[in-house]
Protein backbone atom coordinates (compact mmCIF):
# COMPACT_ATOMS: atom_id res chain seq x y z
CA UNK A 1 0.00 0.00 0.00
CA UNK A 2 2.83 2.32 0.99
CA UNK A 3 4.90 1.77 -2.35
CA UNK A 4 1.40 2.50 -4.50
CA UNK A 5 1.01 5.42 -2.45
CA UNK A 6 4.57 6.65 -3.43
CA UNK A 7 3.98 6.06 -6.84
CA UNK A 8 0.65 8.24 -7.00
CA UNK A 9 2.31 10.83 -5.06
CA UNK A 10 5.54 10.96 -7.58
CA UNK A 11 2.85 10.43 -10.25
CA UNK A 12 0.77 13.61 -9.35
CA UNK A 13 4.08 15.42 -8.30
CA UNK A 14 5.67 14.79 -12.06
CA UNK A 15 2.33 15.62 -13.77
CA UNK A 16 2.63 19.03 -12.00
CA UNK A 17 5.97 19.57 -13.14
CA UNK A 18 5.40 18.51 -16.55
CA UNK A 19 2.23 21.41 -16.44
CA UNK A 20 4.45 23.78 -14.99
CA UNK A 21 7.14 23.37 -17.78
CA UNK A 22 3.94 23.31 -20.83
CA UNK A 23 2.56 26.41 -19.16
CA UNK A 24 4.29 29.05 -20.61
CA UNK A 25 4.69 27.36 -24.15
CA UNK A 26 0.62 26.68 -24.41
CA UNK A 27 0.76 30.69 -23.10
CA UNK A 28 2.96 31.55 -25.85
CA UNK A 29 0.74 31.46 -29.04
CA UNK A 30 -1.82 33.91 -27.44
CA UNK A 31 0.86 36.39 -26.68
CA UNK A 32 -0.21 40.14 -28.00
CA UNK A 33 1.65 40.76 -31.85
CA UNK A 34 3.93 43.99 -31.61
CA UNK A 35 3.77 46.01 -34.66
CA UNK A 36 7.46 46.40 -35.15
CA UNK A 37 9.40 49.79 -36.25
CA UNK A 38 10.63 49.19 -39.52
CA UNK A 39 11.50 52.82 -40.97
CA UNK A 40 13.07 52.47 -44.63
CA UNK A 41 11.99 48.70 -45.26
CA UNK A 42 9.17 47.79 -47.73
CA UNK A 43 5.86 46.22 -46.71
CA UNK A 44 4.57 42.88 -47.29
CA UNK A 45 3.46 43.45 -50.50
CA UNK A 46 5.96 45.05 -51.89
CA UNK A 47 8.79 42.47 -50.70
CA UNK A 48 6.10 39.70 -51.97
CA UNK A 49 6.08 41.66 -55.43
CA UNK A 50 9.50 41.87 -55.84
CA UNK A 51 10.49 38.35 -55.34
CA UNK A 52 8.05 37.17 -57.38
CA UNK A 53 9.32 39.13 -60.25
CA UNK A 54 12.97 37.95 -59.03
CA UNK A 55 11.64 34.40 -58.99
CA UNK A 56 9.64 34.42 -62.62
CA UNK A 57 13.07 34.74 -64.36
CA UNK A 58 13.48 31.06 -63.29
CA UNK A 59 16.43 28.91 -62.94
CA UNK A 60 18.65 29.79 -66.02
CA UNK A 61 18.76 33.11 -64.71
CA UNK A 62 18.86 32.62 -60.97
CA UNK A 63 20.24 28.93 -61.14
CA UNK A 64 19.20 25.97 -58.87
CA UNK A 65 15.94 24.18 -59.79
CA UNK A 66 13.28 26.90 -59.94
CA UNK A 67 11.51 26.50 -56.93
CA UNK A 68 9.52 29.32 -55.08
CA UNK A 69 11.03 31.37 -52.17
CA UNK A 70 10.16 32.55 -48.81
CA UNK A 71 11.30 35.91 -48.28
CA UNK A 72 11.87 37.76 -44.77
CA UNK A 73 12.65 41.16 -43.94
CA UNK A 74 13.98 42.00 -40.27
CA UNK A 75 14.98 45.41 -39.00
CA UNK A 76 18.16 46.35 -37.37
CA UNK A 77 16.92 45.13 -34.00
CA UNK A 78 16.41 41.68 -35.82
CA UNK A 79 12.65 42.54 -35.23
CA UNK A 80 10.40 40.43 -38.13
CA UNK A 81 8.90 43.31 -40.19
CA UNK A 82 8.03 40.79 -43.40
CA UNK A 83 7.69 37.35 -44.10
CA UNK A 84 6.25 36.53 -47.51
CA UNK A 85 6.13 33.34 -50.00
CA UNK A 86 6.45 33.46 -53.66
CA UNK A 87 3.99 30.69 -54.69
CA UNK A 88 0.08 30.72 -54.96
CA UNK A 89 -0.22 29.11 -51.45
CA UNK A 90 2.48 28.23 -48.61
CA UNK A 91 2.93 25.19 -49.92
CA UNK A 92 4.17 26.17 -52.86
CA UNK A 93 7.58 26.61 -51.11
CA UNK A 94 9.26 24.01 -48.91
CA UNK A 95 7.81 24.55 -45.50
CA UNK A 96 10.67 24.50 -43.17
CA UNK A 97 12.01 27.60 -45.65
CA UNK A 98 9.83 29.78 -43.47
CA UNK A 99 11.89 30.05 -40.34
CA UNK A 100 15.23 29.67 -42.44
CA UNK A 101 14.58 32.69 -44.51
CA UNK A 102 14.07 34.82 -41.20
CA UNK A 103 17.29 33.44 -39.57
CA UNK A 104 18.85 34.20 -42.66
CA UNK A 105 17.90 38.01 -42.29
CA UNK A 106 18.98 37.85 -38.63
CA UNK A 107 22.48 36.49 -39.34
CA UNK A 108 23.13 39.36 -42.11
CA UNK A 109 21.81 41.70 -39.83
CA UNK A 110 23.78 40.70 -36.69
CA UNK A 111 27.09 40.48 -38.06
CA UNK A 112 26.96 43.54 -40.20
CA UNK A 113 27.61 46.74 -39.29
CA UNK A 114 27.16 50.41 -40.68
CA UNK A 115 30.96 50.29 -42.60
CA UNK A 116 31.34 46.90 -43.38
CA UNK A 117 28.93 44.13 -44.68
CA UNK A 118 28.49 40.40 -44.59
CA UNK A 119 26.15 38.02 -46.09
CA UNK A 120 25.39 34.68 -44.66
CA UNK A 121 27.55 33.12 -47.25
CA UNK A 122 30.37 35.36 -46.33
CA UNK A 123 30.78 33.24 -42.69
CA UNK A 124 30.35 29.79 -43.84
CA UNK A 125 34.33 29.35 -44.32
CA UNK A 126 34.86 30.69 -40.85
CA UNK A 127 31.90 28.86 -39.03
CA UNK A 128 33.55 24.83 -40.38
CA UNK A 129 34.95 23.04 -38.03
CA UNK A 130 38.58 23.61 -37.16
CA UNK A 131 38.09 27.75 -38.42
CA UNK A 132 37.71 30.73 -36.34
CA UNK A 133 33.93 31.14 -36.24
CA UNK A 134 33.43 27.22 -35.10
CA UNK A 135 30.30 27.32 -33.02
CA UNK A 136 28.91 30.58 -34.21
CA UNK A 137 25.33 28.38 -35.42
CA UNK A 138 24.52 27.47 -32.22
CA UNK A 139 25.69 30.80 -30.81
CA UNK A 140 21.86 32.29 -31.34
CA UNK A 141 19.53 29.78 -30.69
CA UNK A 142 16.33 30.72 -32.83
CA UNK A 143 12.79 31.95 -31.35
CA UNK A 144 10.47 29.50 -30.76
CA UNK A 145 7.96 31.10 -30.90
CA UNK A 146 8.19 31.07 -34.35
CA UNK A 147 7.03 28.11 -34.75
CA UNK A 148 3.87 28.86 -33.31
CA UNK A 149 0.28 30.48 -34.39
CA UNK A 150 -2.05 29.27 -36.60
CA UNK A 151 -0.56 28.33 -40.05
CA UNK A 152 -2.84 29.73 -42.04
CA UNK A 153 -1.16 33.44 -41.02
CA UNK A 154 2.38 31.92 -42.46
CA UNK A 155 3.50 34.42 -45.35
CA UNK A 156 0.93 36.80 -44.11
CA UNK A 157 0.27 39.97 -42.19
CA UNK A 158 -0.40 38.85 -39.47
CA UNK A 159 2.04 35.80 -39.68
CA UNK A 160 3.04 35.46 -35.67
CA UNK A 161 6.50 35.69 -36.07
CA UNK A 162 6.46 39.60 -37.25
CA UNK A 163 7.61 41.84 -34.48
CA UNK A 164 9.09 39.13 -32.38
CA UNK A 165 13.17 39.15 -32.65
CA UNK A 166 13.55 35.54 -34.08
CA UNK A 167 17.52 34.97 -33.59
CA UNK A 168 19.07 32.12 -35.04
CA UNK A 169 22.21 31.85 -36.85
CA UNK A 170 22.52 30.63 -40.62
CA UNK A 171 25.79 29.86 -42.16
CA UNK A 172 25.25 29.34 -45.74
CA UNK A 173 23.87 31.53 -48.50
CA UNK A 174 20.82 33.78 -49.13
CA UNK A 175 20.98 36.38 -46.25
CA UNK A 176 22.42 39.98 -47.01
CA UNK A 177 22.37 43.11 -44.91
CA UNK A 178 20.03 46.21 -46.06
CA UNK A 179 21.41 49.49 -46.55
CA UNK A 180 19.88 52.57 -47.64
CA UNK A 181 21.06 54.83 -50.56
CA UNK A 182 22.53 57.16 -47.74
CA UNK A 183 24.78 54.44 -46.67
CA UNK A 184 22.99 53.32 -43.16
CA UNK A 185 22.06 49.63 -42.24
CA UNK A 186 18.64 49.27 -41.63
CA UNK A 187 18.26 45.80 -41.04
CA UNK A 188 18.74 43.02 -43.41
CA UNK A 189 16.88 40.20 -46.05
CA UNK A 190 16.28 36.81 -46.53
CA UNK A 191 15.74 33.94 -49.03
CA UNK A 192 15.57 30.49 -48.38
CA UNK A 193 13.75 27.70 -51.08
CA UNK A 194 16.22 26.15 -53.69
CA UNK A 195 19.75 25.98 -53.27
CA UNK A 196 21.23 28.11 -50.77
CA UNK A 197 23.28 29.55 -54.08
CA UNK A 198 20.14 30.37 -55.96
CA UNK A 199 18.19 32.10 -52.58
CA UNK A 200 21.66 34.32 -52.59
CA UNK A 201 21.40 35.24 -56.34
CA UNK A 202 17.68 35.71 -55.63
CA UNK A 203 18.23 38.31 -52.55
CA UNK A 204 20.66 40.02 -53.99
CA UNK A 205 18.21 40.81 -57.17
CA UNK A 206 15.41 41.70 -54.25
CA UNK A 207 17.87 43.79 -52.40
CA UNK A 208 19.46 45.91 -55.44
CA UNK A 209 15.21 46.15 -56.76
CA UNK A 210 14.76 47.62 -53.48
CA UNK A 211 17.35 50.05 -53.74
CA UNK A 212 18.50 48.94 -50.57
CA UNK A 213 22.18 47.79 -51.59
CA UNK A 214 24.52 51.12 -50.51
CA UNK A 215 26.41 48.82 -49.35
CA UNK A 216 29.76 50.35 -47.77
CA UNK A 217 32.34 47.74 -48.11
CA UNK A 218 32.33 43.75 -48.00
CA UNK A 219 34.74 40.88 -48.37
CA UNK A 220 34.24 39.83 -51.87
CA UNK A 221 37.01 40.95 -55.06
CA UNK A 222 34.57 44.09 -55.76
CA UNK A 223 34.40 45.04 -52.08
CA UNK A 224 31.36 44.25 -51.35
CA UNK A 225 28.88 41.17 -49.55
CA UNK A 226 28.70 39.00 -52.60
CA UNK A 227 28.93 35.04 -52.48
CA UNK A 228 32.73 34.71 -52.38
CA UNK A 229 33.86 30.87 -54.48
CA UNK A 230 37.40 30.09 -53.57
CA UNK A 231 37.05 26.74 -52.12
CA UNK A 232 40.07 24.55 -52.87
CA UNK A 233 40.59 20.95 -51.75
CA UNK A 234 38.02 22.07 -49.11
CA UNK A 235 39.78 25.34 -48.00
CA UNK A 236 38.51 28.97 -48.95
CA UNK A 237 40.96 30.85 -50.16
CA UNK A 238 39.94 34.33 -48.91
CA UNK A 239 38.53 33.04 -45.06
CA UNK A 240 34.96 34.19 -46.55
CA UNK A 241 34.27 31.71 -49.00
CA UNK A 242 31.46 29.49 -49.69
CA UNK A 243 31.22 26.19 -51.72
CA UNK A 244 29.52 26.03 -55.29
CA UNK A 245 26.08 24.72 -54.81
CA UNK A 246 24.79 21.32 -56.48
CA UNK A 247 21.08 20.65 -57.43
CA UNK A 248 19.45 21.92 -60.83
CA UNK A 249 21.01 24.88 -62.50
CA UNK A 250 24.55 25.77 -61.91
CA UNK A 251 24.42 29.45 -60.90
CA UNK A 252 28.69 29.90 -60.28
CA UNK A 253 28.96 32.12 -63.10
CA UNK A 254 25.64 34.13 -62.32
CA UNK A 255 26.78 34.91 -59.20
CA UNK A 256 30.32 35.81 -60.38
CA UNK A 257 28.33 38.65 -62.29
CA UNK A 258 26.27 39.83 -59.77
CA UNK A 259 28.39 42.61 -58.69
CA UNK A 260 28.31 44.15 -62.79
CA UNK A 261 24.70 43.23 -63.61
CA UNK A 262 23.69 44.46 -60.33
CA UNK A 263 25.86 46.57 -58.84
CA UNK A 264 25.97 48.17 -55.04
CA UNK A 265 26.52 51.03 -53.93
CA UNK A 266 24.30 54.43 -53.47
CA UNK A 267 22.57 55.49 -56.55
CA UNK A 268 19.46 57.96 -56.99
CA UNK A 269 15.96 56.90 -56.46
Amino acid sequence: MYAGFRLHTLHLAFLLHAGLLAAPLLAAPVLAQTKPDCPGLPDAQRLRSVVQSVVREGASKNGGMGNQEWAAIVNRDGQVCAIVFSGNTRSDQWPGSRVIAAEKANTANALSGRDYALSTANVYAAAQPGQSLYSLATSAPPNPLAVFGNPTTFGTPTDPMIGLAIGGIIVFAGGLPLYSSDGKIVGALGLSGDTSCTDHVIAWKVRHELHLDAVPMGPSPDHNDNLILDFNNGVSQSGFGHPSCKGGNQSDGIIQDLSKNFPTGPRGK
